[in-house]
């Protein structure tokens, strides 16, 4: 089967499906029946081409060693299958791509992890209806100086 030759990697389209925008979606389509077809191409390939008769074209051809002389050239004929050059790149970029994408996850959930602390905050404040500007001050001490640029607050005063 010339897929065990060609294709040993094949691409998990239902992974690639959920990781494409919406946007993008006719031309993830479109690649995915590109492959599709170039891999039912290969798939019905055989292993090793048919062999030839040569017996058949010596019967018929009237040059006598002329079928023998191709047979010996055929036979020479090695055709060198293409050096992969590209696997060890791709391979470097998928472990710093990997890299990358655990620091990401490292760094987002230290995120995650504040942005909890700080929602947790938030829910058991009081609500801002029933505080008093003391309860006010204590929850949001970041306010300290524009409370004493504005102590009348939210009332500016109309020169300003």
């Amino acid at each position: 089967m010339a897929a065990r030759r060609v294709g040993q990697k094949f691409v998990d389209f239902a992974a690639f499906a959920e990781r494409v925008p919406p946007n993008q979606r006719a031309q993830f389509l479109a690649l995915k029946s590109k492959s599709e077809a170039i891999k039912a191409k290969f798939t019905a390939l055989p292993e090793k081409p048919k062999a030839i008769d040569w017996a058949y074209y010596r019967k018929r051809v009237p040059v006598a060693g002329l079928v023998d002389k191709f047979e010996k050239q055929y036979s020479a004929v090695n055709v060198p299958y293409p050096k992969d050059t590209a696997t060890a790149a791709v391979e470097e970029q998928e472990k710093q791509m990997d890299k990358l994408a655990a620091d990401f996850k490292v760094e987002s959930e230290k995120r995650i992890a504040e942005y909890e602390k700080e929602l947790a905050q938030w829910t058991t404040m009081i609500p801002f209806e029933d505080m008093t500007k003391e309860e006010f001050a204590e929850t949001f001490p970041e306010t300290l100086e524009q409370r004493k640029k504005y102590p009348h607050w939210p009332h500016y005063p109309y020169w300003e």
